[in-house]
């Protein structure tokens, strides 16, 4: 092992198992015909929008910013290949996990320092690094940018946290969920600093697209609130079941197909939901006192498993956000036990049940995994109620 640990206050550098990771990977992507590669993921949308021309320019995309354009680059590079296209999307998406891994030890260092960090390394790197969910799709470039600005907090570099967090809201929306818990592990004047200067960047770079074809990135932003539900609750008391995919109607070259509807509409109105599991979320946020560093990933993951309770739409690959959370925050067997289940649920559903046509298993699959999200959910409140220091006394800075 070439690994160099330090405890708090020092630089950290875990090296050897994202090299691992990525030599691991080239090696399976070398030993597998094309086609597996792409698989059950979004390469092919995402090579079919590139070919359309320039995001937001010649056509609306579902996508915040950061994705599409890296993508449309990525299509010019290979020339419009699509075997060339999908190679590079793989091998880049596996550097970016190798990323998250490299993260993922640093922020274990900095909240458990008395525990040797590579048995939860070497159990996260299982856990992905067969996932086609991590190359598949680019959701593993936003958990990147999140598990970054995580770091950064931790280390009170609020500026480069910053910058993460704006450009995570801007390849998904998912890492603005980081904002409430800053609120409590740094002072009122800090947290704002942090929060607005994130969102105005997002406004920021939202207004240039905006200059560049207000139609296209309107519709790119009001497609996701028209798609209506899938693979919830919700969506099961609506009557859908169906996966996120758009409607075959829709047409990103004409910026009035993003608000054709798909499925049937919502029963509960979504507005509704908020206000009573935003509410609990936010008792629960504003009866929270931090006690140590730990804190700020336990809270992070009770907060993602709210917002998923909540949203009208759920896809399985979104699980990529908590595993890194659940493998920080719970004893090692816990998370041993919660992260392979709930990576097995996933994939049950999508795509061992889904893909083969069996939408009827959402009524089972669906519940499951809600029973899941609510028993996780339960143990990310008890971490961040257990009102205990490190043994080094090490508590949050303001």
């Amino acid at each position: 092992m070439i690994e160099k640990v330090y405890h708090s206050g020092k630089i950290e550098n875990h090296i050897t198992l994202p090299i691992y990771f990525i030599l691991f990977r080239l090696i399976l992507f070398a030993s597998l015909p094309y086609e597996i590669i792409p698989g059950y993921g979004d390469h092919w949308n995402f090579f079919m929008q590139s070919g359309l021309g320039f995001p937001f320019f010649d056509y609306w995309t579902e996508f915040p910013p950061v994705f599409p354009i890296l993508s449309r680059l990525f299509f010019c590079l290979v020339e419009g290949r699509e075997q060339a296209y999908g190679y590079i999307l793989a091998i880049f998406f596996t550097i970016v996990q190798a990323g998250c891994i490299w993260l993922f030890l640093n922020i274990l260092q900095t909240v458990r320092p008395n525990e040797n960090p590579e048995r939860r390394g070497w159990l996260y790197f299982l856990f992905t690094a067969g996932l086609f969910y991590t190359w598949g799709y680019f959701d593993t470039l936003a958990l990147f940018f999140m598990l970054l600005g995580v770091y950064w907090i931790l280390l009170e570099k609020d500026i480069h946290a910053i910058l993460a967090v704006s450009l995570g809201i801007l390849t998904k929306w998912f890492p603005i969920l980081m904002l409430p818990a800053i609120w409590k592990v740094r002072k009122t004047k800090k947290a704002i600093l942090i929060s607005l200067s994130a969102l105005v960047i997002v406004i920021a770079a939202w207004f240039v697209l905006f200059t560049v074809n207000a139609d296209y990135t309107k519709a790119s932003i009001l497609s996701q609130l028209n798609k209506g539900s899938w693979e919830t609750i919700w969506a099961l008391l609506d009557g859908n079941l169906h996966t996120g995919n758009f409607a075959p109607e829709v047409n990103r070259l004409f910026a009035e197909t993003a608000s054709l509807p798909t499925g049937n509409p919502a029963v509960i109105p979504a507005w509704l939901t908020l206000v009573i599991i935003g509410g609990f979320g936010f008792v629960i946020w504003f009866r929270s006192k931090p006690t140590k560093r730990r804190w700020l990933v336990d809270f992070l993951g009770l907060t993602f498993i709210i917002f998923f309770l909540w949203l009208p739409g759920y896809s399985p690959q979104w699980v990529l956000f908590l595993i890194p959370l659940l493998l920080i925050s719970l004893e090692f067997k816990e998370a041993v036990l919660f992260g392979t289940v709930l990576v097995l649920v996933h994939l049950l559903e999508w795509p061992v049940l889904l893909s083969r046509g069996a939408f009827w298993a959402l009524n089972f699959i669906v519940p499951l995994r809600t029973g899941l999200f609510l028993l996780l959910g339960l143990r990310f409140y008890q971490r961040t109620r257990v009102d205990l220091k490190t043994s080094d006394g090490e508590t949050y800075a303001a």
